[in-house]
Parts: C-alpha cells; structure tokens; sequence
C-alpha cells in the first residue's frame, strides 16, 4: 500500500436478532423455511396491518449496547425509510435515524491498539431477498423470498478509526465475538444473519479532512471484508495517482474476480426521505430495564480470557483456541474440569479430541458433542487414564465408544478388558518378543541413537493393543537392552 495515502475505515454491521418472531409481527424468524412462508398482513406490509414492537428484539438491543459501552438513550424514535426495491413490500423500511436506541460506544482492538468509537446502534427491520439463480427461468425474471422481511436487526455504526483492512477485520471478528457470547446473535453469516459494509475512502497523509467515500455491500466473511478493503483502498489510490476524482458511490465485491463493481451512486440521508413512523409510539426504555439487562448478562469473550488464563494455567494460545471459534466449548471445558478432570488435560481433550469431533460433525454447535458425551462422563475417562486404569491411547478408543452407545468409561474398559496392563510379568513375554524381531532398532539404540526407544516401545503398544503401560514398557526395553 502505498505510504503517501491513509486510508480511513468504518464499518456498519446488520446483526440479526435471535427472537422467535419478527421485530413487528408474530411471524417466525427461523431460517431455511420454503420461500414466502413466514409472513403475514403486517410484515407483508398490507393495507391497515399495524406494527407492534418486539419486547424481546428491544432487549438484545440492549444488550449489545451495554457490551460496547454505548449510551443508551431511553428515548428513542422509529423512522420511515424511503425507498423503492422489489424485496421490500411496503416501500419503506422501518429503521431508527435522528434518535437511535444507543449512541457513543466503543470496542478496543488489542492486538492493534486502535479504539474503535462506535457512532450509533439503531434497531430496524431486514428486508425480503431478491434471488437471482437457481430457477428454470432465471435468465428471465427474479423471484422474491418475503420470509425475511420483518426479521429484527441491530445495525452498528462505527467511526472511521480503522486505518487498515486488518483492523477492520478484526474489529468485526470481535463484534461477532460479542453479540454470540450474549445470544444476541447467532454469528452465521452464510445464513446472512450477520452481515458488514464498509466505508472506504483515502486522504494524502497528514490531510485532516475525510476523502470521498465509496460503501461496499453485503460482505459476509472476514476475508471478503479483508481482501474487499484492500481492493478498494488501492483502486481510489489509482484513481487519485492519475488526476481523477473519486466519485461516492455504493460497490459490490465480486469474489471471484476479487475486486469491487460499482452498483449506484451513493445516496445521502435525505434521499431516504426519513420521517417518524407513524404506527408506532416513542420508545421508551426505563434505567431500571436497563440495569436488570446489565445484570444478567453473562461475561464477555475478553474478560473471560483473562480468567481462564489465571484460574486454569492456560497459555494465552490455548484461550486463544477455547473461545474464538466455539466459545460453547470454554463453557463445557470448565463443567468438565468441575467434574474432577485436571485442567491441563482437560483442555488438551477440548481441544484435541473433543474438536476433532465437531470438525467430522460439521458444527461449531457443542451442544451436538454433549448430548452424546456429557462434561462429567468426559471427566470419569479422563481420570481413569489419571490412576493409571487405562492408557491415554486406550483412552481415546473408549471415548468412540462412550461417543457411540453412550455407554460410561467403565463399563466399556470392564466390558472390553481394556484395563492398562502394569504387571512386569505379564509385559515381559511380550518385550522379549519385540526385542528378537527388531535386531537393527536394538542395535541403533546400543549405538547411542536414544529415539530407537521410542520404536520399539510403539512396538509393544501395538502387541497389547494399546493397553500396557507406556512408562513401564519403556523402563523394561532399557533393562532388557542394557543386560
């Protein structure tokens, strides 16, 4: 990136809400139902249907207000935005502009340093889906899908802090860190449920006023978010070089040319032709309620990093694997350290075995490894390896099976003779054995090569399946070598 330009970032991101109806109707909001489904005279947007406001959507609202530090303004007012599309079936959108439900947060970036402020956070309703593909006559018309429409959503705006495409990206990481952890959201942005544009524009260094910006829609991963920013930054930087103008204006990011196209020409605030939604009264949010909210929220990614760290002896690495991808899994990781599991094994069977599982599952749902295996039955296998009744190799052949019948630790070791094999005699036939099949092994170890051991010790775990005692076996192959 060139060092002459800087370029100023902020985002806006659409989280929908996790409500069982929509923010104005008693239509579901579950995904994945067969098109125009869930949807009645009001989301439909029907002569004299009237909307009524979503107590549970508010609350989310809050929450995630709390979480950033925002002001929460206990008035706040719904606005008509105006404007014309085939997936949204009243013509206006129901949204927040002059007085939004929360103003003036903000979320540290650690790794960077940067305080991102966030502007606003503001309620609103999502719109229908326009779907382009997938039918016999596609190249002819477009088919709409109304289930969305209606659906809540919390839109938050940040401030242009973000200087890099990096920054950008981990801020909306964070944030989608935060709304999962508080049920806000359910972080699936291949669903559309959490979705970002972003505001790019370039100013020469050292220049205080903002250059012209262009927004790039409807960017759902992090690495689209990435690579669309940096696309973005380098092309009004060409455009600048060679004595043109930047024109604002609203992109698109077409991943598989990796590069943004221009879709309209932005608009401003009065384009929408805002003005207060008639149907709906003030909102009004009490300090009572909003205490109540910051009481029972649980606590955050950030804050439980640090605990887990200082409670447990994990590394910062290990933390950084517990909670980011499947923060569900720190919570099982503690019932099952709880239920009598040490801590440092208990966390390399999270994060070993235990995500194996959800990887061959295709879930970052734990939920799904719980119902098969309980935190306490993971515990009770695991301290059966602690006293030496099984081996850790052992181990994990029980876990299949435990995953499989449901069947605890113990019956399956008793049932399958499995109990780890600590008797001297009953190894020493089987060392001896090992030793007279593997002469070269033997004599790379006598030459001073020590990780010939390990071989050979292999070797006799395979004999006994798995089942003889990994330490012993090697105290009896060093004996019976150095004879």
């Amino acid at each position: 990136m060139p060092t002459e330009f800087e370029p100023i970032i902020g985002l806006e991101i659409h989280a929908q809400l996790l409500t069982r109806t929509k923010i104005f109707c008693g239509c579901s909001t579950k995904f994945g139902a067969p098109p125009n489904t869930h949807g009645c005279p009001v989301c439909l947007g029907l002569p004299g249907a009237l909307p009524v406001l979503n107590r549970s959507a508010v609350e989310l609202g809050i929450r995630a207000a709390i979480a950033l530090d925002c002001h929460i303004e206990l008035e706040s007012v719904f606005a008509r935005k105006n404007y014309f599309y085939p997936d949204l079936p009243k013509g206006y959108q129901i949204s927040q502009y002059e007085l939004p439900l929360a103003t003036g947060g903000h979320l540290s970036l650690p790794e960077s340093g940067t305080d991102v402020g966030i502007t606003r956070i503001h309620l609103e309703e999502d719109a229908g889906k326009s779907l382009h593909e997938g039918f016999p006559d596609s190249d002819l018309k477009s088919h709409v899908d109304f289930n969305r429409s209606g659906v809540p959503l919390i839109e938050v705006v940040t401030e242009p802090d973000m200087r890099s495409p990096t920054d950008a990206k981990v801020f909306f990481a964070t944030l989608r860190e935060i709304l999962v952890s508080l049920a806000v959201n359910d972080g699936n942005m291949e669903e559309g449920s959490l979705r970002c544009d972003a505001n790019v524009s370039v100013r020469p260094v050292g220049q205080s006023a903002l250059g012209i910006k262009s927004e790039v829609k409807n960017l759902n991963s992090f690495r689209f978010l990435e690579r669309a920013i940096e696309y973005e930054i380098n092309r009004q930087i060409d455009v600048l070089k060679n004595g043109e103008q930047i024109t604002q204006e609203t992109r698109l990011w077409d991943a598989s040319a990796d590069r943004t196209l221009m879709m309209r020409s932005k608009e401003e605030a009065h384009d929408y032709r805002y003005f207060p939604e008639p149907d709906l009264p003030l909102l009004r949010i009490t300090e009572d309620w909003v205490n109540e909210v910051r009481r029972s929220l649980p606590e955050l990614p950030s804050a439980r990093r640090v605990r887990l760290m200082a409670d447990y002896g994990l590394t910062s690495k290990q933390v950084e694997q517990l909670t980011r991808v499947r923060p569900s899994l720190a919570t099982y990781f503690e019932e099952v350290v709880e239920a009598g599991a040490p801590p440092k094994v208990a966390i390399n069977w999270s994060l070993g075995e235990l995500t194996r599982k959800l990887n061959e599952e295709q879930t970052d749902q734990v939920k799904v490894i719980r119902q098969r295996m309980p935190p306490v039955a993971l515990a009770k296998l695991i301290r059966l390896v602690d006293r030496g009744t099984i081996s850790g190799t052992i181990a994990k052949e029980v876990f299949e099976k435990m995953y499989i019948t449901g069947e605890s630790a113990e019956v399956i070791v008793e049932q399958d003779g499995l109990a780890q094999i600590d008797s001297v005699e009953m190894l020493a036939g089987t060392v001896n054995e090992v030793l007279k099949q593997h002469h070269d092994a033997v004599a790379q170890y006598q030459s001073g090569k020590s990780g010939a051991i390990g071989f050979l010790v292999g070797q006799v775990m395979k004999a006994t399946r798995g089942k003889a005692n990994p330490k012993l076996v090697n105290e009896l192959l060093r004996k019976a070598i150095d004879r």
